[in-house]
């Protein structure tokens, strides 16, 4: 199973019912954070989430109203007795930009590891989490992300007993472990059919439509895009700031088919994003107009 959590869906500065950017997700005992605005603490803190099990932070790029929580959540975990390290993935630049903020931080209790992006297109495997990272088109260097988690095949009891695989080694196969006894090698797929569908959760914010994210969003089980602005007449400010409409997310979403779409990071002047829902159904029934501390529970496909 993944929880997703939508910490914040602001954009630009807080505002007294809606933080700033950030979406949280869980599995297998470890927690995953894109971006880290401002009230992101508070917003785990309502939702009744640990900041402690954080084990990866993913930037989609330094501006203030995505990464300016950094540096009191580092605290806070550290204040936790944190031990364990922590990956944080962003834009070339990253080791400077969060050794600039901690200059507020400057002790912790773990060590900080960096992954720096500088390719179009990077692909990552890190605890239960597959990460694809893909750039996007902002006024800085902008990326989206793919979080994946693969699901194994079903396990064979018939090709197994036929093999002659010990019973003992059936479940450490089952988890993809080879195992090498009395001479002999075990493998996985000596006992696993083909792997089934796993999840796929897609995020971006800060960009205008580029192909790039309809390739990613494809039949995702959850897509969650940026929707900076609802009203009319603002495709020439969405353009020259290179941020993007409800419709054109709408339509990005139609192209890709994930199953459900969720607007974020919503201009502070928009203040009821529901009321443009109407009009941007009519391009993808499947959306939502997000609020904070929206939450998933997806779970694998019964077969």
């Amino acid at each position: 199973m993944l929880d997703i959590c939508l910490l914040g869906t602001g954009g630009m500065m807080p505002l007294p019912y809606r933080w700033l950017t950030s979406m949280m997700a869980r599995c297998d005992g470890s927690s995953l954070l894109i971006d880290c605005g401002e009230g992101t603490q508070i917003a785990l803190k309502e939702k009744g989430w640990s900041p402690k099990p954080v084990d990866i932070i993913c930037f989609t790029h330094y501006h203030a109203d995505h990464i300016s929580g950094l540096p009191g959540l580092l605290l806070t975990m550290g204040n936790a007795e944190r031990t364990k390290p922590l990956t944080l993935i962003g834009p070339r630049g990253l080791e400077r930009v969060v050794s600039a903020l901690r200059m507020i931080a400057p002790e912790l209790p773990f060590e900080l590891r960096f992954v720096e992006l500088t390719e179009a297109r990077e692909h990552m495997e890190l605890g239960p989490y597959q990460i694809d990272a893909y750039r996007v088109n902002h006024n800085v260097t902008c990326y989206g992300y793919a979080l994946s988690i693969p699901r194994k095949g079903r396990f064979d009891v018939d090709r197994a007993r036929d093999a002659g695989i010990p019973v003992k080694m059936w479940s450490r196969l089952q988890k993809g472990e080879t195992i090498k006894e009395a001479g002999k090698t075990y493998t996985p797929d000596m006992v696993l059919g083909p792997a089934r569908r796993g999840l796929k959760v897609v995020y971006c914010t800060d960009t205008r439509p580029v192909p790039v994210i309809a390739e990613y969003a494809r039949e995702a089980d959850l897509f969650i895009c940026e929707g900076m602005y609802g009203e009319e007449g603002k495709e020439a400010k969405a353009r020259e700031y290179k941020h993007m409409t409800f419709y054109e997310a709408a339509r990005l979403a139609r192209e890709a088919g994930p199953k459900v779409l969720w607007l974020t990071h919503y201009s502070p002047s928009l203040t009821r994003p529901e009321e443009y829902m109407d009009k941007v159904r009519e391009i993808f029934p499947a959306s939502v107009a997000a609020r904070d501390g929206r939450t998933a529970e997806l779970e694998f496909d019964e077969e």
